[in-house]
């Protein structure tokens, strides 16, 4: 049995990924009580409940905070019924919280007469911890809309039922900010920029004319080949220790030209050999 949990903070975007888990044929269980979880597992591990071999449940802070504090050892006995957990938090920046629920005038579950909501989110982080900490993927979605977050996650957990790490390259522009969902960074600011060739610069990464003027550049081809030897040798690491997700981001000033056309460069050339590769491009227009 696999079991996923979708946890996160009010506002990120859990209820969004949960959907989506249920479109892709996931039985769904939304703001299950912690403390359920090894009842719940049992349950449909029991006959005849074959058919639900892929669930996942949502847990958020509304949870008891003592449940929430045990759920690493929770975590161990599912793990030790032989249940497959991937953990999913979904996180975004506090400011654009305050945003969020300002501009839906929703209330945030924590918040009380005398708790202002910068201080409810703080302790909603507080609260859910336990579960950060343990995630297998975090997705940061700050810069996210939802439709580029259903997307987002179709990307990586559809995929998911087979035993191959989900491998995603994300091209980014360090003007806007880094990733805080890559578990590798690679600044490629240094090589030769499209923007200062006045043909290219309303262009992208994935356009004929820049994609020739990249190709011609030595030091870009040398910056790949040592991306993709890199990758190539400690890829096999993770999955060893039973990793089921990276993110590689590529990183260039303002993600539109080099950074876009390294990380689809790469995603192509892995997708050759492994299963279960995609690509994002977060700052393309």
């Amino acid at each position: 049995m696999k079991l996923v949990v979708i946890s996160g903070v009010s506002g990120s975007g859990k209820s969004t990924a949960l959907h989506v888990l249920e479109d892709l044929d996931y039985y769904c269980i939304d703001n299950l009580p912690v403390g359920l979880l090894p009842a719940f597992a049992e349950q449909v591990q029991s006959p005849p409940n074959e058919t639900m071999s892929y669930t996942a449940v949502g847990i958020d802070a509304r949870n008891l905070p003592a449940e929430l504090h045990r759920f690493p050892y929770i975590l161990e006995q599912l793990k030790n019924k032989g249940v497959v957990v991937e953990i999913i938090f979904i996180d975004t920046d506090d400011n654009i919280l305050l945003k969020r629920f300002s501009e839906t005038r929703r209330k945030h579950p924590l918040t009380e007469q005398e708790i202002p909501l910068i201080e409810a989110i703080k302790k909603e982080r507080e609260l859910l911890d336990p579960i950060a900490a343990r995630a297998d993927l975090i997705i940061d979605t700050s810069l996210t809309n939802i439709y580029q977050l259903r997307d987002l996650v179709k990307q990586r957990i559809s995929g998911s039922t087979s035993q191959s790490l989900s491998l995603l390259f994300e091209s980014f522009g360090f003007k806007h900010g880094l990733p805080s969902d890559a578990d590798y960074v690679f600044d490629i600011r240094c090589l030769p920029n499209p923007h200062w060739e006045a043909s290219l610069r309303d262009l992208t990464g994935l356009d004929q004319p820049v994609i020739d003027f990249l190709d011609e550049q030595p030091a870009v081809t040398e910056m790949y080949d040592h991306i993709q030897q890199f990758m190539q040798t400690w890829i096999p690491r993770f999955e060893s220790e039973n990793r089921s997700y990276l993110t590689v981001a590529i990183g260039c000033t303002g993600g539109q030209h080099r950074s876009v056309y390294l990380a689809h460069e790469l995603a192509e050339t892995f997708k050759a050999i492994r299963d279960n590769v995609s690509v994002r491009h977060r700052d393309l227009k």
